[in-house]
């Protein structure tokens, strides 16, 4: 009998997750993730992982599955938190959903399992893997789930051939009703349990109030940039090469106090990020002011008027060499090739025709229709068709 770990969160995806598996005859070991315990940032009023690993605790008994509490905090600070808190100090906004993934759950925790004996690791994800062989070597894909409103394989763009031999996601054929109906049926303490809204496997903390606890504040100011500004009519360049061109499309604007008008003044710009529209506190404009670009070095926040404005739109992005992964190695490309995709730049974008541009120090991927808000420290994951077989992160 093949033994599985599942990453019970105390949320009602990974409780069926842990369900569906026992059913299907596997020797199931339910292992709930605590990782966070430092005082010194106040994740929320409440306790929210306390609550988690009780509902984890009750699941695991209702379906008589062992249960035991893991604590990763240490490795999630270093790994997830310092990382996080590092990006946002240099102006970039990272995803901690896709890093924790990467770093902790399908590997720190993937480790855990396997000395425990698991020829497996499950989770709550709404994706799905499916195994083919090329050139005689087993080759796993990641799929996108069934519930085209909760495909959540974007989160796992990082994962790795080996990460993904020994994953198994037991909910990515059913839909989110589907899996509460089974929840309910089983009288699973989560079945009606809302999903949760916060950081990666640490409970009910807002972004926002997190960053302000540890990133000091810096008064700067906020200045407007209108959307007549002759800096969205320059006239192109002569390319030379399609590298070139790829590269002046993917550039950040070079704004100054002297392209706009100064609206007001902010707290620090690293608590900002690229479409941001909340949190700005500037007011007498016809439509609302809409973070353009963050300038960290000067703590200088730039901002458009309208979710139309030009400097929000880009159709060019560039991934630094090191930073391109292919989950297809089999697939990747090599230096001057290129490939037509559909592509995301964020959890729950439909996906956007795109095609990949391979050189030597990275990779460009250009997009049919200009992208809002493209943020450096993000994501961009490529599909064909349902399978995600590439990412990596803007530069």
């Amino acid at each position: 009998m093949k033994r599985v770990v599942v990453g019970l969160s105390g949320g009602v995806d990974s409780s069926v997750a842990a369900y569906l598996l026992k059913e299907q005859g596997y020797d199931v070991i339910g292992l709930f993730m605590k990782n966070w315990h430092d005082d010194s940032v106040t994740i929320s009023n409440e306790c929210p992982w306390l609550e988690d690993s009780n509902d984890a605790l009750l699941v695991a008994e209702k379906l008589g599955i062992p249960f035991q509490t893991v604590d990763l905090s240490e490795q999630y600070q270093e790994k997830i938190v310092d990382y996080m808190f590092s990006e946002y100090e240099n102006g970039r906004t990272p995803n901690p959903d896709v890093l924790c993934n990467r770093e902790i759950k399908f590997d720190v925790f993937m480790k855990i399992a396997v000395s425990l004996g698991a020829d497996y690791v499950a989770t709550g994800h709404y994706c799905r893997k499916n195994t083919l062989e090329v050139d005689g070597k087993q080759v796993h894909q990641l799929l996108a789930g069934k519930d085209d409103n909760k495909d959540q394989s974007y989160f796992l763009c990082q994962l790795s051939q080996e990460q993904l031999a020994k994953a198994l996601f037991p909910i990515g054929e059913l839909t989110k009703p589907e899996v509460r109906e089974i929840a309910t049926k089983m009288e699973l303490v989560t079945a009606e349990k809302k999903d949760s809204q916060g950081l990666c496997f640490i409970g009910k903390v807002r972004l926002p109030e997190f960053l302000q606890q540890k990133l000091q504040p810096k008064e700067g100011i906020i200045i407007e940039i209108p959307s007549t500004n002759e800096i969205y009519n320059s006239i192109l360049p002569n390319f030379v090469n399609t590298e070139e061109s790829l590269a002046f499309y993917a550039k950040n604007k070079d704004y100054s106090n002297a392209n706009g008008i100064v609206k007001g003044k902010h707290q620090g710009a690293h608590y900002f990020t690229n479409g941001q529209r909340r949190g700005l506190n500037v007011g007498g404009t016809k439509e609302g002011l809409f973070v353009i670009q963050t300038d960290v070095v000067n703590n200088i926040i730039y901002v458009g008027e309208g979710a139309n404005h030009p400097g929000l739109f880009k159709n060019t992005l560039f991934i630094k060499a090191n930073e391109v992964h292919w989950i297809r190695q089999d697939l990747k490309l090599k230096t001057g090739e290129t490939k037509n995709v559909m592509a995301r730049i964020r959890y729950r974008q439909p996906l956007q025709k795109a095609t990949l541009y391979q050189f030597e120090n990275g990779m460009y991927v250009q997009f049919e229709n200009p992208q809002s808000a493209i943020t450096e420290g993000q994501f961009v994951a490529w599909y064909i068709d349902d399978e995600l077989q590439g990412s990596g992160v803007i530069s």
